[in-house]
């Protein structure tokens, strides 16, 4: 078996009466690059912490290429770490730094000298190799962090929310420069965040977790096209998907406070719809949809996010361009393949479909809604965006 297969079997984590992580599986290929996301406080990092064996399970197996690890020392797994804090020596120089872990195991020196040379040009930090940390700017410090993991050469590295002490253009290159790291060296790497777009950029496979569970374990397409939860589909997605609470109407399920159009079928009563902000069209205030209210919008630069009220509940619309319509009346749309139903728990409901609130004809403009002029086509002289 791959020496960089990882594998959790019904780990959980309590401190007293608290519990941190609750009875996970999951399992971890050999060259995956897998996301743990979440809100603070779900158990991602307790979960990361225990893989790396500075936390130890209360109960369960962790086993790391075939071997039972749950209680091994971290020095004994076979993994590297890059914390949160990039925790650099001030003192040394930066190829100290990046070298310290193998003098510590008595590398030989000519060794230690090569395997520097080719991590400091992987990482593009050749030329700062004598600078000391305090010289280096919040990327470069990453970067020789990253440097002193990948020098190990162990098949896996954890990661630790690394990027969040970054601003948020540094963040953007890193996530590239991490990513075709990953790449390039076939590394196995677990990687904690709570930021959606670390996750849905970098990342082969999230598992979203929530209150110590897991949630949903897939490819970021599946957890932006398929949310299993109403959590899910609240924490993917910028902006989140908006999700309205459905009520009984004459014809079907509404949503609460809008008795018309009907949007799901009478059992859906009780649950919510989502629908992305990307995928709402606004229509002329005479055409067929949901009677909505302008109430503001953000001007984004490539696109405009509106924000609408429909009875007492307020939602956002992802429009491409600049618009200017607050206070103005609509009628808002999409297409049935973006409606999303969930259960009272919050539970996804694939047993019913929700109803078609497409334009009549309308079909082969709603297929792509954020492309061309799928939305301003249809929107009344009033509501055409600003140029």
């Amino acid at each position: 078996m791959s020496q960089s297969r990882i594998r959790l079997e019904r780990v959980t984590k309590r401190w007293d009466a608290t519990m941190a992580v609750d009875d996970i599986s999951f399992d971890v290929t050999p060259g995956q690059f897998v996301i743990l996301l979440g809100p603070s406080g779900c158990g991602k990092s307790t979960t990361l912490r225990m893989i790396a064996g500075l936390e130890e399970a209360t109960s369960g197996q962790i086993h790391i290429g075939g071997r039972d690890v749950t209680r091994l020392p971290p020095g004994d797994r076979g993994l590297s770490m890059v914390f949160q804090s990039y925790a650099l020596f001030p003192h040394l120089s930066v190829a100290d730094n990046i070298v310290f872990g193998l003098r510590s195991r008595k590398v030989p020196r000519q060794e230690q000298r090569q395997r520097l040379a080719k991590v400091a040009e992987l990482v593009d930090l050749t030329a700062y190799l004598d600078r000391k940390p305090a010289q280096l700017s919040g990327g470069q410090r990453q970067r020789v962090a990253l440097a002193r993991a990948v020098i190990s050469e162990h098949p896996i590295c954890l990661m630790d929310e690394p990027l969040s002490n970054l601003d948020a253009r540094l963040r953007s290159d890193m996530r590239r420069e991490i990513k075709a790291l990953q790449s390039r060296l076939n590394m196995t790497v677990v990687y904690v965040t709570h930021d959606q777009v670390e996750a849905m950029s970098m990342g082969d496979r999230v598992i979203l977790m929530q209150h110590g569970t897991i949630v949903q374990d897939g490819t970021p397409d599946e957890l932006y096209n398929r949310p299993a939860s109403a959590f899910a589909a609240s924490f993917i997605g910028s902006p989140a998907m908006n999700l309205l609470p459905l009520a009984a109407g004459e014809q079907g399920a509404v949503i609460q406070g809008e008795p018309t159009p009907p949007v799901a079928p009478l059992n859906a009563a009780g649950g919510q719809l989502g629908v992305r902000p990307e995928d709402i069209e606004l229509r002329p205030a005479s055409a067929f949809g949901v009677l909505a209210r302008v109430l503001s919008e953000e001007y984004l630069g490539a696109d405009t996010i509106v924000h609408l009220a429909i009875g007492e509940h307020t939602l956002r619309a992802r429009l491409t361009g600049k618009h200017a319509l607050a206070g103005q009346q609509c009628r808002i749309g999409w297409p049935t393949k973006a409606a999303h139903l969930f259960d009272a728990n919050g539970r996804r409901r694939d047993d019913l479909t929700p109803y078609s609130l497409d334009l009549p004809g309308a079909e082969s403009q709603l297929s792509s809604p954020l492309s061309g002029s799928s939305q301003t086509s249809l929107l009344a002289p009033q509501l055409y965006p600003q140029h």
